[in-house]
């Protein structure tokens, strides 16, 4: 058994909760209504993703050769 990890990004929804997003691994995505939540459906969310790519015989996406950097842009509007 392999350790992988992966990032996600948990948005703030305005109706409350947060959407998670799994940059790595394209249409994983869950929501939680607390932080707490939200990170254990991840956690729920990958793992059936990884298990539906062993099943379909699929490559397993790994972070490995990711460069993450946040940009701040100035917004004329």
């Amino acid at each position: 058994m392999r350790t992988l990890s992966y990032r996600i990004t948990l948005r703030k929804e305005p109706e409350g909760g947060y959407t998670v997003l799994v940059p790595a691994l394209p249409g994983c995505i869950t929501y939680g209504k607390t932080v707490e939540e939200a990170i254990e459906m991840a956690r729920d969310a990958i793992n059936g993703y990884i298990e539906s790519l062993i099943e379909d015989g699929e490559a397993i996406p790994v972070e490995e050769d990711l460069i993450e950097c946040r940009l701040t842009v100035e917004a004329h509007a």
